[in-house]
């Protein structure tokens, strides 16, 4: 079966689906000769039938189509669902933020019975692999993280069923402000000293892509690689592997409480290496570029 991704690109007709292979790029629905297939989030609220035929359709691709170099790529998701955003889920980040601010080494969440942590991020703050990112924080930090998608509707399913709910997985950059994680006019006792909103949530605070991956084509998305640079120098050099909870156990958590949706997106946490670790930020002017093993690479300019 000839490899496939999925993507999202500006055309004459507006933002439209794609099917990459080969480095060429075709018409989602113009390939599979069906209109219903012109948005990525029309085809993944319909996973289950939509990723059989473009599976189908992907392997009749021989020719045509256009250079992806030609193409601008958006965000493949552009209006997803609810983004579930894990937290604390490497141990050597933990363990490093806990060492930049002289506490001890942090216990591990599942050591002490705690299940996965999630903060929630708007759909709207999703811009694209190349983006361009206006900075208003003075502490202006990066995150890679693996993105899952969800493909089927999930309520409390157990880590033995999980990734069968997974239309599959792109990088993801949670980009945080984190100046405004504590609000200082509250005192330092205060319930509501912290402000996870803003501190997640602003324009272009999620940048995705460059496509979609199917779920199929990811064998074991727990060996995965993880790097990021800034401005070329390497930042964070990790493995999925790291996770505190796995991807299976992240869609156990998250669906416990909450039924999952088809667009609904987990963002699975980062290893160490952020700026948080040594208050070394991002500013005006730096490029961040981030890589996932199997799956492609994104950059965001910072402005």
């Amino acid at each position: 079966m000839q490899d496939f991704k999925l993507a999202s690109y500006a055309s004459a007709r507006g933002a439209r689906a794609g099917i990459v292979a080969n480095d060429r790029l075709y018409d989602a629905a113009d390939a599979a000769q069906n209109p219903a297939y012109e948005s990525l989030e029309a085809i993944v609220a319909d996973w289950a039938r939509a990723s059989s035929a473009l599976f189908s359709v992907s392997k009749t691709l021989n020719g045509g189509g256009q250079p992806v170099s030609d193409v601008q790529l958006l965000a493949p998701l552009r209006l997803p669902g609810t983004i579930y955003c894990a937290g604390a889920n490497y141990q050597d980040h933990m363990d490093a933020v806990a060492k930049h601010r002289g506490l001890p080494p942090q216990p591990s969440p599942k050591a002490v019975g705690a299940g996965p942590f999630f903060f929630i991020k708007a759909g709207g703050c999703v811009v694209g692999p190349n983006a361009t990112v206006e900075n208003e924080s003075e502490a202006l930090d990066f995150e890679i993280e693996l993105a899952v998608i969800i493909g089927r509707e999930a309520r409390k399913v157990p880590a033995a069923d999980a990734l069968d709910y997974v239309a599959g997985y792109t990088v993801a950059n949670d980009l945080s402000a984190r100046d405004r994680i504590m609000r200082p006019q509250m005192p330092d006792s205060s319930p509501f000293k912290y402000d996870w909103g803003s501190h997640k949530n602003f324009d272009g605070s999620c940048p995705l892509g460059p496509w979609i991956v199917p779920a199929s084509m990811i064998p074991d998305p727990q060996a995965l690689s993880l790097k990021t640079w800034v401005n070329d120098e390497l930042r964070q050099n990790s493995t999925t592997g790291g996770m505190v909870f796995s991807v299976a156990e992240l869609i156990e958590g998250a669906s416990r409480f909450n039924t999952l949706y088809p667009g609904d997106i987990i963002l699975t946490g980062t290893p160490a290496g952020v700026g948080a670790e040594t208050s070394t930020w991002v500013h005006k002017g730096d490029v961040i570029r981030m890589e996932i093993g199997g799956i492609g690479s994104i950059s965001t300019r910072i402005q």
